[in-house]
């Protein structure tokens, strides 16, 4: 996390002193003359730290601090003295100081207090931004799958954590990519640093220029202070762009220059600051498609994808399903203490039949239902959300001999049960998605209609199987 420090110090050649210390560049520094006050000096200027002299807090210290304290960053206050004695340190620690140190001391001792002092409270603001998920550890582990598609995702994971380079993730929502770039995180040398995450989808369009590089005070109407912007606070660690799709054109020009000069310009601000931040990219959105539209610059599409990580959708990989399944299960018999909940066969063999258009994401949330709704402490298929039944044995009641499976053929025999299973849902769903779109005329809205599935979905079933809308569309006369 990048810090801003305030200097106030008297006399000046102190203030040259010190900011001459601190030029370093993972802290911002200002240097102020408070001649009107120092509350007032400060405001505005969004400080994590202020280094003060003893003077500049009279007449009434505590109160002086009080209000310091109270702005709505937080900072802490470094309170200097040319020789304090221990009364004073005692009193000024009891309101509020971070700490007194006596201006007399010589450089490399001077300095070395306030690294020790500018570390402490930097891991302080890192803890509290990570505070949302304290309980949490990510690691790749949780990746490890049976599947070999998936095994090769991961081993490409292992390659990429060790390094600064960055990161482009794809794979349909729910599949885990924040869950993925938090590992690499976890795993990586900045895992000690800050992890930031982004969700540029929820970003209000006239704001995603001072979200992502902040601004000063008065850059615009109403930016009475200056904010921290998502650059600054992921300085030494990882930022996570999630759905980077969404970022309106024209701040992928800026987002791009910040990619290759490693360096931010606030909004309303003159200096350039330098960052040093990973970047991970995840989208769900087909980013080629998006370029060939003009809705992405390839240019930026080449700087976010150094590596590209797909995480396969469960339907790809259904020797995970049960595991998953089995895995959250003991998951919610713990936070509910239900241990002696057990599932039906019938049931976990639905669930990993089932297409899992929402992934694990899905999926967790058809286990936690089953947990909380089942009776006598054994799931059936009664427990399961109906659309996943109704997904798995359509209504309709179509018998598996009136598609074709009263003889299986030998090939399929000699297959493991997940390879034959996964062959015959991909051969049926290019059978259905193909007549479908006969019968359309290749209309995108009406083929998703029929099938049951939103059009985002239809389009990578489409791109999977390597159908085009074009080939179906009838010919003009």
């Amino acid at each position: 996390m990048l810090l801003r420090l305030i200097v106030a110090v008297e006399p000046a050649k102190f203030r040259r002193r010190l900011a001459e210390l601190l030029r370093r560049q993972d802290l911002l520094v200002d240097t102020v003359e408070p001649t009107g006050g120092l509350v007032a000096a400060l405001h505005g200027r969004a400080p994590d730290l202020v280094l003060v002299t003893r003077s500049l807090l009279a007449p009434n210290p505590g109160t002086t601090i009080r209000e310091i304290s109270d702005l709505p960053e937080r900072p802490g206050v470094i309170v200097f003295e040319s020789d304090p004695d221990e009364k004073d340190r005692a009193e000024l620690l009891a309101l509020g100081c971070l700490a007194v140190l006596s201006g007399s001391l010589a450089d490399d001792i001077l300095s070395e207090s306030l690294d020790t002092l500018i570390r402490r409270h930097r891991q302080e603001a890192i803890d509290r931004l990570s505070a949302e998920r304290p309980e949490q550890r990510y690691s790749l582990a949780d990746f490890v799958s049976d599947s070999p598609a998936m095994q090769r995702f991961v081993a490409l994971a292992r390659k990429v954590v060790r390094s600064d380079t960055s990161v482009l993730v794809l794979g349909e929502t729910g599949v885990g990519k924040e869950r993925l770039a938090r590992a690499i995180h976890a795993e990586s040398p900045r895992s000690s640093g800050p992890f930031v995450a982004v969700h540029c989808a929820a970003l209000p369009e006239a704001l995603v220029e001072s979200e992502l590089f902040g601004h000063e005070a008065g850059a615009f109407t109403g930016a009475t202070r200056a904010h921290k912007g998502y650059f600054e606070l992921a300085h030494m660690g990882t930022l996570l762009l999630d759905e980077v799709g969404e970022i309106p054109p024209n701040i992928q020009v800026k987002l791009l220059r910040v990619l290759e000069e490693s360096r931010i310009r606030r909004v309303g601000g003159e200096k350039p600051i330098p960052v040093n931040v990973r970047i991970i990219a995840a989208t769900n959105r087909d980013v080629e498609a998006e370029i060939a539209r003009d809705a992405f610059r390839p240019d930026l599409f080449y700087r976010l994808s150094v590596i590209t990580l797909g995480i396969p959708p469960l339907r790809e990989r259904r020797e995970d399903i049960g595991k998953l399944v089995l895995a959250y299960l003991e998951h919610f018999r713990q936070q509910t203490g239900r241990s002696d909940i057990a599932i039906e066969p019938d049931a976990l063999d639905l669930l990993v039949r089932h297409d899992w258009p929402g992934n694990v994401r899905e999926l967790i949330n058809a286990v936690e239902q089953a947990v909380l709704l089942c009776s006598e402490n054994r799931i059936t298929t009664e427990d399961l959300p109906r659309r996943i039944v109704n997904a798995v044995i359509p209504e309709s009641g179509v018998s598996p001999n009136a598609i074709g499976f009263r003889d299986l053929p030998d090939e399929l025999l000699r297959m493991t049960l997940p390879e034959a299973r996964a062959g015959i849902v991909s051969s049926f769903e290019r059978a259905y998605v193909t007549r479908q779109l006969q019968e359309t005329g290749g209309r995108i809205g009406e083929t998703a209609r029929r099938a049951g599935i939103n059009q985002r979905h239809l389009y990578d079933l489409m791109r999977r199987l390597g159908l085009r809308k074009e080939d179906f569309k009838a010919p003009r006369e």
